[in-house]
């Protein structure tokens, strides 16, 4: 059953307002990148490669952006200023598509596979804890049974913190004493979602990334004891990434997907935050689906990665 696939009218509006310094940033770089130019020429293609850039789209994703308008250009012949927006819209939106799964199957649940295992992971101070909850509520708005499970034991804060998403949101969640077996939180979770017939369950980790080899230790044996309880968990292995990093984030994606089999994203805190770019660098980069993304501190501003409607608030419908 496909779930957060309707964009309603409201959901573009808080898309708007959440990519609006990104955007203003990037039309201002590309207004002074075109000025007093009629055509798309080498110097406006040089300049719109340093707006791409620092816009934190990251060099090899921007040299693909660059080498398909090249190609358009050269094709049309004559393309001007004016149609550079509209280029880089359609450009853009294709290199997303390609790199992603479709935007109606990334947000459905397999009905064969119950309960739907998340396991959420990401250093701290990204935003995970707060996702997980915004995640919560979506999921039980969607009249999913939703069991939480509090497996990053060693800050008591994060424990903390999703005990009281549960409360906020009304779902249960399971946790032990500080310093406890994360993967014995996990098997706990599990068991207790299972037989209480839970739709999905959202395991917290630790985020602790100063030990590649400890964290990897560490999450390969939750998903080992998850599958004790559930074979084929985690269905799905959740990076969450501080969009207004920027570029750091690109360095913790990359250590988390050495680390573990990451196969979804979600990037927060992109309404705080002229970095938006990140989310097209990131998606390239590591071809994992963006899954979601944050736009807000309110309850219902976790959204839903639509790719087209991503591209047209950047760029224009």
């Amino acid at each position: 059953m496909g779930i957060f696939s309707f964009f309603s009218k409201e959901k573009k509006e808080t898309l708007d307002k959440g990519l609006s310094k990104t955007k203003e940033n990037v039309f201002s770089k590309i207004t002074r990148a075109v000025a007093g130019k009629s055509k798309v020429d080498d110097e406006v293609l040089d300049n719109l490669e340093e707006v791409l850039i620092t816009s934190d789209v990251g060099v090899d994703t921007t040299l693909k952006i660059i080498s398909r308008i090249e190609k358009r250009v050269a094709k049309d012949k004559y393309v001007t200023t004016q149609e550079l927006t509209a280029l880089l819209r359609e450009e853009i939106a294709a290199l997303l598509t390609e790199n992603n799964t479709d935007d109606a199957e990334m947000f459905s649940l397999p009905e064969d596979k119950k309960p739907y295992v998340i396991m959420v992971v990401g250093v701290n101070g990204v935003g995970k804890t707060t996702t997980i909850g915004k995640l919560a509520y979506q999921f039980k708005k969607a009249g999913k049974n939703v069991y939480l499970g509090a497996a990053d034991t060693f800050r008591a804060a994060a424990v903390e913190q999703l005990v009281i998403w549960s409360e906020r949101v009304g779902v249960p969640i399971v946790k032990q004493k500080m310093g406890s077996d994360p993967a014995s939180v996990a098997f706990d979770t599990l068991s207790s979602a299972k037989v209480n017939g839970a739709d999905v369950v959202i395991i917290d980790t630790a985020g602790r990334l100063h030990n590649k080899i400890n964290l990897m230790n560490e999450l390969t044996k939750i998903k080992n004891v998850m599958k004790k309880v559930v074979p084929d968990a985690p269905h799905e292995i959740l990076l969450v990434l501080d969009g207004s990093t920027g570029q750091n984030a690109f360095e913790q994606a990359k250590q988390f997907t050495a680390a573990t089999e990451v196969n979804a994203l979600a990037v927060t805190k992109l309404d705080g935050t002229a970095k938006g770019g990140v989310v097209i660098g990131i998606s390239d980069h590591f071809r994992i689906p963006v899954k979601y993304i944050g736009l807000g501190e309110g309850i219902e501003d976790l959204q839903v990665f639509n790719k087209k409607e991503f591209v047209n608030s950047l760029f224009g419908e």
